[in-house]
C-alpha cells in the first residue's frame, strides 16, 4: 500500500532543539492538564458550532502556546533522573498524540524526542520501555511518510529490534516494542527493502517459536508470550502487505502450514490472531495468483473452530471465537468478506478486505480512541485510505452528505486504484527483496 512522500519541511529539519521547563506542577497534574487541553482544543477544532449566538470566536492561539508549553515541559521530563517522571511524561505525550495532530510543533523537536525514545528503551525498566516503543509508533504517524519519519525510525529501530528478540527482557516491553517496530516500519520505511526485510526477520524469530516441533507438537507456552506471539505477528502482517509478489510466494510456502498448526494452540487471542494472518495471506496469494489454492485441511479445521462449544472454554472465548472465524472460513471458501464502515464526521471508509482491516486494526491500536481524528485530519492516514486532502466544511457543506452508495463506489474505485499501483510498486523492490 504505497504512500508519497512528503516533501522537506523548511523549518529548522536539522536541529537537535532544546526545550525549556515552564511549570512546576507535580507530573500527574501536568498529565492531566495536557490531556484536558488536548481534548478541549480537539472539539473546538473538529466540530462545527451552528448555534445561534455562538459565533464568538475563542482565543485559540492563547489556548495553543499554552498546550505547547505543556508539552514542551512534557519533554524535557523525559530527560528526568526519576524513573516515575519520565513515566507520567510518555503517559502524557501519548494521550496528546493519540487525540490531536502535531505534525509542525513534532518535526522541530524530532531529533530531541527520538534521543529521549531511544534513551528511555535503552535504560528504562520494562513498563517505561513499553510505553516509549508506543510513543515512537505515535511519533511515525504524526511525522508522516516522509523523510522526518524515516530520520526518526533510522535512530529507533536498532533498539527496538534488540528488545523484541531480547529473550531476558519484560514481556510487556518486547510486546510493544513489536508492535511499534512494524507500524514505524510500515510508515516510514516501506521503500527501504533492508529495513523491510530485517524487520520482519525479527518479528518471526518471535511469533515462529509457537511453531510446531519436529514431531508435529506444540511447544507449551510460558506465561504472557501467547501475547507476545499476536504482536509480533500481528505486525509481521502488516509487512507482508508492503512485500513483492515474489517475496509473498516464498512467505506462504513456508509460513502458511505452520500456521494453519498453530489454529489448535491453548490461547483463543491468538488462535484469533493466527486465524487472520491466515485469512490475509489466502488474500494476497490470490491477488498475485488467481488460481492460489487453500487445502482442504484448513476448512475442516476452520469449521470446527467456527463451531466450537467445547465447554473447557469460556463462554466470551467461545463467542469471540466463533464469530471471527465464521468470518475467516466464508472468504477461505466463497471469497466472501463481511463489510464494515468506519465513521468520522461527515465521512466513513469501508474496511472491505482483510488487507485492509489489518492496516486499520493497526493504526487502531497504536491511536486508540483517536484514530477517528487522524482519519480526519492526518494526511498520512487520509493517504493510505484513500480519502484526499483533510475536508475544510462549512454548515452548507456539511448539510449536504452524499449518499451510502456513493461514498461506496469511490472508497471502491480508490482501493482498486492504490492496489494496482502497489502491485507495481512490489515488482520494483522484488530485486531489492
Amino acid at each position: 500500500m504505497p504512500r508519497s512522500k512528503k516533501g522537506k519541511r523548511s523549518s529548522n529539519k536539522g536541529g537537535r532543539n532544546g526545550v525549556k521547563g515552564g511549570s512546576g506542577a507535580s507530573d500527574d497534574d501536568l498529565a492531566s492538564d495536557v490531556l484536558s487541553h488536548y481534548s478541549s482544543a480537539s472539539e473546538n477544532a473538529s466540530v462545527l458550532d451552528d448555534s445561534p449566538g455562538a459565533g464568538e470566536p475563542l482565543d485559540e492561539q492563547t489556548a495553543q502556546e499554552e498546550t505547547e508549553d505543556k508539552l514542551k515541559q512534557c519533554i524535557d521530563n523525559l530527560m528526568d533522573k526519576s524513573a516515575k517522571t519520565r513515566l507520567a511524561a510518555l503517559e502524557s505525550l501519548r494521550g496528546a498524540f493519540s487525540s490531536r495532530l502535531l505534525c509542525d510543533f513534532l518535526t522541530e523537536r524530532r531529533l530531541t524526542i527520538s534521543d529521549c525514545l531511544e534513551r528511555s528503551l535503552r535504560k528504562g525498566g520494562g513498563e517505561e520501555q513499553a510505553a516509549a516503543a508506543t510513543v515512537c509508533a505515535q511519533l511515525c504517524v504524526q511525522l508522516g511518510g516522509g523523510d522526518e519519519s524515516e530520520e526518526g525510525f533510522k535512530i529507533l529501530r536498532p533498539v527496538l529490534s534488540a528488545i523484541v528478540i531480547d529473550g531476558c527482557a519484560s514481556v510487556a516491553a518486547r510486546q510493544s516494542c513489536a508492535s511499534a517496530l512494524g507500524m514505524c516500519c510500515y510508515v516510514s520505511a516501506a521503500e527501504d527493502g533492508e529495513d523491510l526485510v530485517k524487520s520482519m526477520s525479527h518479528l518471526e524469530s518471535v511469533f515462529t517459536t509457537s511453531y510446531p516441533n519436529f514431531e508435529g507438537t506444540l511447544p507449551t507456552p510460558k506465561a504472557g508470550t501467547p501475547g507476545l506471539h499476536s504482536a509480533a505477528l500481528h505486525a509481521w502482517a502488516l509487512l507482508v502487505t508492503l512485500c513483492p509478489a515474489s517475496r509473498l510466494t516464498v512467505l506462504l510456502d513456508i509460513h502458511l502450514l505452520k500456521l494453519q498448526a498453530c489454529l489448535e494452540s491453548s490461547d483463543v487471542n491468538y488462535r484469533i490472531a493466527v486465524g487472520e494472518t491466515i485469512a490475509l495471506l489466502v488474500e494476497l496469494g490470490r491477488d498475485i495468483d488467481r488460481e492460489f489454492e487453500d487445502s482442504d485441511m484448513l476448512c475442516e479445521c476452520l469449521k470446527g473452530l467456527a463451531t466450537d462449544g467445547n465447554k473447557h472454554r469460556a463462554k466470551n472465548d467461545r463467542r469471540k471465537q466463533r464469530s471471527i472465524f465464521r468470518e475467516v472460513l466464508h472468504y477461505i471458501e466463497n471469497e466472501d468478506f463481511t463489510e464494515e464502515k468506519i465513521r468520522f464526521g461527515v465521512e466513513g471508509i469501508y474496511i472491505d478486505s482483510w488487507m485492509r482491516r489489518r492496516v486499520y486494526d493497526a493504526f487502531k491500536e497504536v491511536l486508540e480512541s483517536g484514530v477517528r481524528h487522524h482519519l480526519q485530519f492526518n494526511p498520512l492516514l487520509r493517504d493510505i485510505f484513500g480519502l484526499g486532502p483533510p475536508l475544510i466544511l462549512d454548515s452548507s457543506v456539511k448539510a449536504s452528505k452524499i449518499s451510502r452508495f456513493e461514498k461506496h463506489l469511490f472508497n471502491s474505485a480508490a482501493f482498486k486504484a492504490r492496489t494496482k499501483l502497489r502491485n507495481k510498486v512490489r515488482d520494483k523492490r522484488a530485486d531489492v527483496m
